[in-house]
């Protein structure tokens, strides 16, 4: 151990100060291989020493923290699932009365290894009843050396891994805080701006945060290390604007007299003025000679495809090429037959009755023929076909432009960066680049995810487009059960047609292949069993369970097709289906059908959940609807009401009106507004993984900062950020907060700004 403890920089290896045994534990668990990274695994909660109750006062039904000691701890083998419970009988280690209370731990293997007879540790959970003795189910714990540990301060409680406990993880901390002095960790954020924010320092923000004297304190150290985040990220995203600026594009300014003029006299309806004025925006970078970098939002149907389209023709008018690039192959025959319908002759260049002076649009996906593709690759090499729509065949080796001047990628979310830096590679210069999304982002949640995009908002539906009322169908009673068949029934008899959703294709599928639904959509039932509590606890946490019935088994695109054909009020209606796992020609000749008119109902999975347009489509069905996420059901919804008629959603769910998931279905219910939703939806989900796993698959860089709660902070740091990367000597000016931005962006974040 180093003799000086004042020599503990960030840099300093955990070996060093507190000897190789520890630190081999913390690399193991944590990766931490210096100061600078231990002393920032902070606490997630602290147990407030002055509210100690006494086991002989305890208060049912309400939250508590005891001090106890262990008096006997046994296991056994739970009777109605698999795994351990486990029971810990606890003494009151604070007072004279030695009252006794009973702990309950489900697959409490850790508690198991750490709760012996005799261990003093803090307790802190709800009083609950079971067999008329008072209990704690599932309890969080601190173990201390010995009760008067207890006093007087908050004790720290850490995020743990494997089989390192609290008490020592907060004894390596403190270790290392005790070398740490303003002299060896030096504070990055300039003084100036600490006073303007009025935050504390560095150093005294890390003793704050880890050896609090009450909560509060530790609180607004947490707000410093939360502004921290918010001001690298910013800096971050502001360093990758002035770069963008600094970089060269062919410049695309259209031509007066061109494709899109000629396209815009003949649309058959007046653009909305959100149209119109997120045009204008594209058209302006367009014609820049820096590369457009844009993101464009809106809501469902409120005619995104239409602005990228003109896009596209501004930049042929200028002899460049663009790509369309979508998540799915129906998505992107959706997108190629809908361009073509709306072009009309000008899109058929060369062919009989095309347009002279038009352009060729082609699709390019990987189930194509081989001579049908090669085909289309000639095209794109020679410069013959303008506008080339696909899906990941896009970015083949193979794939050549003429002169690719804008890519477009429809629902940007799907892709990761990587792919979409490997098409914009494929152009000889930057191209430009437009990322529409139909998911509704929150402005701090652009400002933090996209904030080297410049952000066009879509508002307005266009002429034509009519409401959506959505309802919660509880199919845990018949009456509506059977209600919602009749009303497909009716909605076919009046010449309409109905989607019905469903979250599985097979029995036998985990998920669906078409898009992540459940877990990955991070709502709350990713990991609960089927009568919605957590799997492995009674109940929930620290509760009994909802009322009501066990659910069946989530419905299947199989069964459900199945279910219509023998339902008697269904007689007669023509049932397609549509799914990601069947042959390419399937669906295309099933959606075919249902564009048509010819099926009554589809039933599918998520795969029509963006893109589809068929306008005749008036009655959704979403079963097991509880499945999905907010963003999710918003978009799936949006697929009907496009042709002038008024639409219908119905939520079908087996959940009891109590049940927490619930309120994510009456909140879909409740408005149509994707924007609010999409807070929700970000809400829900807790948004710790939004810079990492959701574009890079890795470990997310956000530890503190919350880009719902935070959304002012997030303002003023970039704010600040922008004000040092523009003024005198930019970023380098201030090296100590340029190593900063440097030290905290990993290589998978820094590819994610370069190529996001």
């Amino acid at each position: 151990m180093t003799a000086d403890p004042t020599a503990f920089g960030p840099e300093t290896g955990l070996r060093d100060a507190v000897g190789g045994t520890t630190a081999a534990a913390m690399k193991k668990a944590f990766g931490y291989e210096h100061c600078g990274a231990m002393v920032r695994h902070f606490p997630r909660r602290y147990l407030e020493v002055g509210e100690l109750t006494r086991i002989s006062t305890l208060p049912v039904g309400e939250d508590v923290t005891i001090v106890a000691e262990v008096e006997s701890v046994a296991q056994r083998r739970m009777q109605t699932r698999k795994g351990v419970l486990v029971e810990v009988v606890v003494r009151d280690a604070l007072g004279p009365e030695q009252s006794l209370l009973r702990m309950t731990f489900f697959n409490g293997y850790q508690a198991l290894k750490e709760l012996k007879p005799d261990t003093v540790a803090m307790f802190s959970g709800r009083v609950g009843v079971y067999r008329n003795h008072l209990e704690l189910t599932h309890p969080d714990y601190s173990l201390l050396e010995d009760a008067q540990d207890a006093e007087p301060r908050p004790i720290p409680v850490y995020p743990t891994s494997g089989k390192l406990a609290n008490p020592k993880i907060r004894k390596t901390i403190e270790t290392v805080l005790a070398g740490v002095t303003e002299g060896s960790f030096p504070d990055p954020v300039p003084p100036a701006l600490l006073r303007r924010r009025r935050l504390p320092g560095l150093v005294a923000a890390l003793e704050s945060i880890h050896r609090p004297h009450e909560v509060p304190e530790a609180m607004r150290a947490r707000h410093r290390f939360r502004y921290d985040e918010a001001l690298l990220l910013q800096l971050a995203l502001a360093e990758r604007r002035v770069h963008r600026r600094g970089l060269e594009a062919v410049s695309r300014p259209g031509a007066a007299d061109g494709l899109l003029a000629r396209f815009d006299a003949g649309l058959p309806f007046e653009l909305t003025e959100g149209q119109l004025g997120t045009g204008r925006e594209i058209a302006a970078d367009l014609a820049g000679s820096s590369p457009m970098n844009r993101l464009l939002q809106g809501e469902v149907g409120s005619g995104k495809t239409l602005v990228a389209l003109r896009a596209m023709l501004q930049v042929i008018d200028s002899g460049g090429q663009a790509a369309l690039l979508a998540p799915t192959e129906v998505l992107a025959q959706q997108h190629y037959h809908s361009i073509r319908r709306a072009l009309g002759p000008l899109a058929e260049a060369g062919l009989l009755g095309g347009a002279e002076d038009g352009t060729r649009v082609d699709l390019l996906t990987g189930s194509m023929p081989t001579s049908a593709r090669k085909a289309v690759l000639l095209r794109m090499a020679s410069g013959e076909a303008g506008i080339v729509v696909g899906t990941h065949a896009l970015l083949s080796d193979h794939v050549v432009f003429a002169e690719l001047g804008l890519v477009v990628v429809d629902e940007q979310h799907r892709f990761g960066v990587e792919q979409r830096d490997t098409l914009r590679a494929k152009a000889g210069s930057m191209p430009h680049m437009l990322v529409m999304t139909a998911t509704p982002i929150p402005r701090t949640v652009a400002m933090t995810v996209f904030g080297d995009l410049e952000t066009s908002v879509l508002r307005g539906l266009p002429a034509g487009r009519a409401p959506i009322s959505t309802h919660v169908v509880p199919l845990g009673e018949e009456r509506f059960r059977s209600r919602m068949f009749s009303l497909m029934r009716e909605e076919v008899d009046r010449g309409h047609q109905v989607y019905v959703v469903c979250p599985r294709i097979t029995e036998t599928q985990p998920e669906d292949d078409d898009a992540a639904s459940a877990g990955a959509d991070g709502h709350p039932d990713a990991d609960r069993t089927p009568d919605g509590t957590p799997d492995g606890a009674p109940g929930g946490s620290g509760g009994p369970a909802p009322s009501g019935p066990p659910r069946p088994a989530k419905m299947t695109v199989e069964k459900m097709v199945a279910l219509l054909a023998s339902l008697p009020e269904l007689r007669g209606v023509s049932v397609g289906m549509l799914h990601g796992r069947m042959a390419t020609e399937d669906k295309a000749r099933s959606m075919s059908d249902f564009e048509a008119g010819r099926t009554g109902i589809l039933v599918s999975t998520t795969v029509i959940e963006v893109g589809v347009d068929v306008p005749n489509a008036t009655l959704m069905a979403i079963v097991d609807a509880d499945s999905f996420g907010i963003s999710q059901l918003h978009q799936l919804r949006g697929r009907v009401g496009r042709g002038g008629l008024p639409g219908t959603c119905l939520l079908a769910t087996w959940l009891p009106p109590d049940h927490p998931s619930r309120q994510r279905l009456a909140a879909v219910a409740a408005t149509t507004d994707g924007f609010a939703l999409a807070e929700e939806d970000l809400k829900e989900r807790r948004e710790g993984d939004i810079l990492g796993a959701s574009q890079s698959g890795r470990r997310s860089t956000l530890k503190l900062l919350r880009v719902i709660q935070d959304a002012e902070l997030i303002a003023r740091a970039r704010e600040d950020a922008e004000e040092i990367v523009d003024g005198p000597g930019g970023l380098a000016a201030h090296p100590a907060l340029q190593r900063a931005v440097g030290d905290w962006l990993d290589e998978d974040m820094q590819a994610f700004l370069e190529r996001g």
